[in-house]
């Protein structure tokens, strides 16, 4: 599959203006490579929005694991309880947070863009399977300009909890799925989310919450450290 490996944790966040550059250096200099050096992750890609609607955060990060299962691993679960006080200092400053950890049930094309279609849906309670058939057949890349590769995530209710002590505060994407649409640029990429899953969506009765198109800042992947 073009993503490496089964397994996927999406964070995606705003943060105040006068804490953007600490945020950007914080994740530079030491939360990306912490994350890929934990035992299963493989790689991490770093966004930021071009264009978005108002319910998606300016920066998104996606960390792929070789299975599922690492995102519920102890190594996991060790690296989360033991964060340094910039990160705390960081994730303490995070505003309109969404976290998702997800299977990635569907992956078509070759290789990733420099830029990301990211299309948020919330499926219905007892209509999964048809949701998830319909927007398969509409991932192969197929002779689309422009376009890379195309990729199902959905995310696990009980595994995507905000990074927060208090275990009731609210994940409004603790269920939800997202297509990923990796283009080689906006105009791209934007031609495609245009209503190509609004059909999918609606015959399942699932839900169309936002869509945003982001732009690649960096990526590392486990052989750089």
């Amino acid at each position: 599959m073009p993503i490496a490996g089964t397994g996927m944790l999406m964070t995606s966040m705003d943060i105040d203006a006068a804490h953007e550059h600490e945020f950007n250096a914080w994740y530079d200099r030491e939360h990306l490579a912490e994350r890929v050096a934990i035992e299963g992750f493989m790689e991490a890609r770093r966004y930021v929005a071009v264009a978005a609607s108002p319910n998606c955060p300016k920066y998104l990060g996606l960390y792929s694991t070789k299975t599922f299962d690492v995102l519920d691993s102890d190594a996991y679960r060790t690296a989360l309880a033991s964060q340094t006080v910039w990160s705390k200092t960081n994730i303490g400053r995070f505003q309109n947070m969404l976290r998702s950890v997800a299977r990635i049930t569907a992956s078509r094309g070759q290789g990733r863009g420099a830029v990301l279609g990211l299309v948020r849906i919330r499926p219905p309670q007892d209509n999964a399977d048809a949701l998830r058939a319909g927007i398969k057949a509409l991932l192969d890349p197929g002779t689309l300009d422009g376009i890379i590769s195309l990729h199902l995530m959905e995310s696990d209710p009980r595994l995507s909890k905000p990074l927060t002590d208090d275990p009731a505060a609210p994940n409004p994407a603790a269920r939800d799925w997202y297509v990923m649409i990796d283009g080689t640029d906006a105009e791209a990429v934007a031609s495609v989310m245009h209503g190509r899953f609004d059909a999918a969506v609606a015959a399942s009765s699932a839900t169309l919450i936002s869509s945003g198109i982001y732009r690649l800042m960096w990526d590392l992947a486990k052989a750089d450290l």
